[in-house]
Parts: C-alpha cells; structure tokens; sequence
C-alpha cells in the first residue's frame, strides 16, 4: 500500500513552522498513543505512522530531502525497521516530545538515562560515503534502477564484527567501564566539570583482550559491495539520494554511515536542460523560414514533426508542452522548447551567388522604413 504523504498524516501545511510540526504530532500521539487505546490495532498503525512522519518533518536536513524527493527521499525509514516506530532515532529526543504528556522529567530520567547508558557499548558510528553517478537525460526523463560497485569498510566476517577474538573484554581501566573521563576545575566561581568520550575505549567501556588477526581489532575490513538504488524521475544535477546504513561499517560494531549517491547530469547531444525545460536548437535555411516548412525534431521519447510559420525569424521559439523532464515529487512534466535559427551558408555555387545578387538588388530583401526585412519579403518574392 502506498505511503500517505506526511504532512497529510500531521494534518499540516507543507509551509508549517517546526512549532506547528511538533504541536500537531503531539496532539496526534496523545490522540492515538497505545496506552490509551488499549488492544486497538488500528489506533497502534496510526500511531506508528505518527512517528514515521514525525521522524522526517522534525529533521531539517530530512524534511528537506522528502520535499525534493519524497518518499524515495528518505530513504527507508521506520518502515524497514520492523515497524518499529522510534528505530533510528535519537531516544532523548523522544523522550523531549512525551514529556508534557507522560510527566516531563521523571519520564526523560526512569527511562532515558538507561537508554544512554546502553548507547556506550554500541562501537564508534561508521562515516558517510559519498558518489557521483552520472545520467542521461533519457534516464532523468523516466527515472531508472543503477546497480553501483561501492568499495568501503564492512563488517568482519571472522569475528562478526566485534573485533574480538574469543569476545573477552576487560574493563576499560580509564574510565572504569563508563566510557567517559570527567576533569575537575576549580576556579573562584566554583567547581566545573567536563565530560569528554574515553579517548582509551572510545566510549566503549571495555577493551578487548585478544584482537581479531583478520581486522586488528577494528571489527571491519576493506571490501566492495553490489548495492542498487532507484533514482525517481526528474532529478537534476546536484541532487542526492541518500541510502541509510549503506555507508562505511561502524569500529566494533557501531552503526554504519550513510551512502549519499550525488546525481550528475550527462551533456546531450541535441539538449541542454534548463529546470524541467529542454532547450533545441534547430536550424532552417532562410529559404524555408521565409516560405514556411515542416520539420522533424528530435524529443525525448522519439521524434516530432512541428510547422515553422512562413516569414519565421531568427530566436524564434515553438514550445512543445508536456515533451520536457517530469516534475520530481509532483505532477506533469515540462516543456521542449524549439529555438529557431537561420543557417546563413559560407560556401556558394556560381548559380547561387548569381541569384543572391539579384535579391540584394531588390528593395524588397533589405529592411526599409517600415520595418519590413528579407523574410519578410522573400515570402512575396518567392510565392
């Protein structure tokens, strides 16, 4: 079943502030929360839909790919996470958006602090990657599936990723398995204190007792990867498709980075694209603008023959609607648009050099007070 757009789930404008995003999502999740719709499936779906939309619109940086993309910009989401509806999110910023409907702080500290406090054995997060894929205009025009070779860290098979050997671990002897090192500073003002990672364990708590020989230690090794990704219709240079998870593998376990796949666009060789409109430059002979001719013109999806008017001038444009590049996230497509220009020849035969110099002789070729210029009159000359 098709994904409801999301600002229809919060029931808001796609101009709404990210006061009204978090308001709305409030209301709704108090409205449909499982607590208090005991045993009702359909208010549990809503409520993870809630959380779905939530996720995307209170992220800037997500919200303004799902403008540009939809869904497709997103990437998977709490969808492909079980259904879980918090999967992927920061816990404390959960917490932040049910304080005031389950009690504020005593919430945040029953249950957040234990969620932070298992956070520190989780490995050091893998980095992003980022890839340029290059497209046609044909290819941009229908959208496509590209099957890309990505080379980066994976997991370690040998020891699943944990970097260790026999998975023994000791007590980080730094920070006593807290994963943080505190310093104390006294100044007149009073006591300071500063927390800082571990930089013994990286946060981990503990530390391995016998590293794995196969990734010394780092529970991730060099390799390359087979991974396919869907490009939607109408995506223009500069844009990206990210892809969650499929970035550099995490040290120890850690979660992975995220692929962002940067869309280039291929010159063409009849086209030149200029927002969703295809810019073509056709060339007439100054015979066939002045009497009028039908002509084929390539489109992106074959060829069109169009009419070029008797007397057409030079910058002349016909705009062929619909024969452009689809809308993203929206509806229709763009325009071709035919610019005319006149081919003035530089080689002559004796004959055609002859019959020019007739024409130049005429008061009718040149342009004359009343503004009328060759094609003007050529159509009289010639029909």
């Amino acid at each position: 079943m098709a994904k409801r757009d999301y600002y229809d789930v919060l029931g808001i404008k796609r101009g709404a502030s990210s006061d009204d995003v978090k308001r709305s999502y409030r209301k709704l999740a108090m409205q449909y929360h499982p607590d208090r719709n005991p045993g009702n499936k359909e208010a549990e779906e809503k409520f993870k839909e809630i959380n779905e939309a939530y996720e995307v619109l209170s992220n800037d940086e997500k919200r303004r790919r799902y403008d540009q993309f939809g869904h497709a910009g997103v990437g998977t989401s709490a969808a492909s996470d079980g259904g879980n509806p918090f999967a992927g999110r920061d816990m404390s910023d959960i917490f932040s958006a049910f304080g005031d409907i389950f009690g504020g702080t005593q919430f945040e500290e029953s249950f957040g602090g234990r969620t932070r406090q298992r956070q520190r054995s989780q490995g050091v997060p893998g980095s992003d990657l980022k890839i340029k894929l290059k497209l046609t205009l044909e290819e941009i025009a229908t959208g496509v599936e590209k099957t890309l070779k990505i080379k980066k860290q994976i997991k370690c098979e040998t020891c699943g990723g944990s970097g260790s050997k026999t998975k023994q671990y000791d007590v980080c002897p730094t920070c006593q398995g807290t994963g943080e090192v505190r310093q104390v500073s006294r100044t007149m003002f009073g006591q300071f204190v500063s927390v800082s990672t571990c930089p013994t364990c990286q946060g981990e708590g503990r530390i391995i007792k016998d590293k794995c020989a196969t990734c010394q230690g780092e529970g991730r090794v060099q390799g390359e990867v087979t991974i396919k990704v869907n490009i939607p219709a109408g995506v223009a240079e500069g844009n990206y498709i990210p892809l969650r998870g499929q970035g550099n593998a995490g040290v120890r376990g850690g979660s992975a980075g995220d692929l962002l796949v940067v869309i280039e666009e291929a010159p063409h060789q009849y086209f030149t694209r200029k927002e969703d409109d295809i810019l073509y430059n056709l060339f007439v002979g100054f015979p066939d603008a002045a009497l009028g001719v039908k002509v084929d013109v390539p489109t992106l999806d074959g060829r069109e023959t169009i009419d070029i008017p008797a007397g057409t001038q030079a910058g002349k444009t016909i705009r062929l609607q619909g024969k452009g590049i689809p809308h993203l996230n929206g509806y229709g497509n763009g325009d071709e648009i035919v610019r005319v220009n006149i081919h003035i020849p530089t080689k002559l035969s004796a004959s055609e050099r002859e019959l020019l110099k007739q024409l130049q002789k005429s008061e009718n070729i040149s342009p004359n007070k009343n503004g009328k210029n060759f094609f003007d009159k050529a159509k009289d000359i010639f029909g």
